[in-house]
């Protein structure tokens, strides 16, 4: 009776599904009936079958599912994670999937906050700052298909009103755009994609619950839609990225009934708002496959007109073999990066893959006589809405890639004064790290990022060697500039050296790095050091680590040990 009152009180009673022997609701308007989505059966895998190793477990989702368990609820870790767990590797996110709604989980934990419109979850927060960790708990959700839900004209943000207070709403090709209807664990696993995803694994009793076979399908290293594929891809488009993302991160075969409707339905994508495949492009990038995922996006017809982000790597207007040379170093480096465990930042990969196009604008409005800086700020903005669009946190990325554009020039400016202050910068790491890629491409001279490797990793005795060196260069430069003026002038040589020694030695920049040392201090500089890429501790500056090189190479002579860089990717 308490727990009945306290369902009551949380919302429960409002949230919950209706039995299913109850009428549905009657189609959307313009919807034919799917295909049923099969429930499937109930089985319980022991440990001695699925063999997950407790010791890859997160001690933080354990805790959440002990603490719901304790409640009175069923809790599970779910999804990838478990698929992850099988083949032997440790799950980058845990996520759990529980009978409690989002205010039943919210009043167990003292940092969990309910988010989402189209999903409604709750995210369960432990530690602070940079080391926290969030632990994503959703409820079981009921099956209904498209056919018996509400049904909207418009999208998202067009139809925000009608969508106000509704649980299972669709568009008018079918997608769903709230979800918010409770329902048993049966039903929650049959509205999830693929097999592979639709497991269950309870880490206190060690048992793995698989109702469509996802366990076999692992082993097997294939991807399977649950129920009709089409309908499934009418749900929610963003699941033809999905399955081109799990095919490349883990090398597995998609069955031939999932794979047959990708080219034909692929035009769907266009109605997915652009912040969330925004997201998608992110994760395409990010999870340590990058290469192999540009190829299955090829492969699949997925090039043209789907992911504006990729579209000038993907399908170029003009070909330049400098800017895919640049792009692939990039990609290769990213996956290395992820595949030994270290940070990836989105606005480095971001500022790598659209470098060459904010280059081609900027040059293109300097041409048309704009100064050097806002004409780079035009460039910047042009790319960002062609190819990003309205996305949340769109500030924060173009200022970190800004940043590292405006860097580039000023590498070059290796005066004393110059060298100290971009050698401080917060992101010099980053600025650095595209340098060198821009090295190893071809498109600057290797020795100047060595010169600035061995600078930032030197000595205090070394770095004031090195900039001695500047100085030594720089007046020889300046007295041989002077015998040629003379020269041409017809005055003793050692008149006019003798007027030029009271002037300092500089090095006069081009145009575009005065304008970049002049703007430096309108750049802000976001972040901080921790939020730089390298900030992983290798950056230090003691004389034994200055050979330490951070180089990128693509094909390390043989033999050669790895590379133990930190690339900024």
């Amino acid at each position: 009776m308490i727990r009945k009152f306290i369902g009551r009180l949380l919302g429960k009673s409002a949230a919950v599904a209706a039995p299913a022997s109850t009428c549905p609701p009657g189609p959307a308007p313009g919807l034919a009936p799917a295909a049923p989505i099969p429930l499937g059966q109930r089985i319980e895998i022991a440990r001695e079958q699925h063999g997950i190793d407790p010791g890859l477990l997160d001690a933080h989702a354990v805790r959440v599912v002990r603490t719901l368990k304790d409640a009175g609820h069923e809790a599970y870790i779910v999804g990838g994670a478990v698929r992850d767990l099988i083949v032997g590797q440790r799950p980058k996110d845990f996520d759990v999937a529980t009978d409690a709604t989002p205010e039943q989980v919210k009043v167990l934990f003292r940092r969990a906050f309910i988010v989402g419109r189209r999903f409604r979850i709750v995210h369960v927060v432990f530690g602070r700052g940079r080391e926290h960790e969030t632990v994503e708990v959703s409820t079981f959700r009921a099956y209904l298909d498209s056919a018996a839900a509400e049904h909207v004209e418009g999208n998202e943000k067009t139809s925000r009103a009608e969508l106000a207070g509704k649980l299972h709403v669709v568009d008018a090709a079918g997608r769903v755009l709230r979800d918010n209807v409770w329902g048993p664990q049966i039903e929650d696993a049959a509205r999830r994609d693929f097999t592979i995803n639709a497991m269950y694994y309870d880490p206190l009793a060690q048992i793995v619950v698989d109702y469509h076979g996802g366990l076999p399908d692992v082993r097997a290293r294939v991807i399977r839609m649950i129920g009709e594929p089409e309908t499934r891809y009418r749900e929610d488009p963003v699941r033809i990225v999905r399955v081109v993302r799990f095919a490349a991160k883990l090398g597995f075969a998609i069955e031939a009934a999932t794979e047959r409707p990708i080219r034909r339905m692929k035009s769907l994508l266009a109605n997915v708002p652009a912040s969330r495949l925004f997201d998608e492009t992110v994760k395409l990038l990010q999870t340590g496959h990058a290469v192999a995922s540009v190829e299955q996006l090829r492969r699949y017809g997925l090039e043209h007109g789907v992911f504006p982000l990729l579209e000038p790597v993907l399908a170029p207007a003009h070909p330049n073999p400098a800017r895919d040379t640049f792009v692939r170093l990039a990609l290769e480096d990213t996956d290395r990066r992820v595949g030994d465990g270290r940070t990836v930042v989105p606005s480095f990969l971001l500022a790598c893959l659209l470098w060459h196009e904010v280059q081609e604008r900027w040059s293109a409005r300097r041409a048309g006589g704009e100064a050097p800086f806002p004409a780079l700020q035009q460039a910047v903005d042009a790319v960002f809405e062609a190819r990003i669009g309205d996305i949340s946190g769109r500030g924060k990325l173009a200022a970190d890639m800004r940043e590292i554009w405006l860097m580039q020039p000023r590498f070059e400016r290796r005066t004393p004064g110059a060298v100290a202050a971009l050698v401080n910068q917060p992101r010099f790491r980053a600025g650095y790290d595209f340098l060198r890629l821009r090295a190893d491409a071809g498109e600057v001279a290797g020795e100047l990022a060595d010169w600035w490797e061995d600078y930032h990793l030197g000595g205090d005795d070394e770095r004031e060697a090195m900039l001695a060196e500047l100085r030594a260069a720089s007046a020889t430069r300046v007295r041989k500039g002077t015998e040629r003026g003379a020269r041409a002038a017809g005055k003793p040589a050692a008149a006019q050296a003798a007027a030029s020694a009271a002037e300092p030695a500089a090095i006069e920049p081009p145009q575009a790095d005065a304008a970049a040392a002049e703007h430096a201090a309108e750049v802000p500089n976001v972040g901080g050091a921790s939020d730089g890429p390298g900030a992983d501790g290798q950056g230090a500056s003691a004389a034994s680590n200055r050979r330490r090189r951070r180089r990128r190479r693509p094909k390390p002579p043989a033999g050669a040990p790895a590379d133990t860089g930190s690339p900024g990717a």
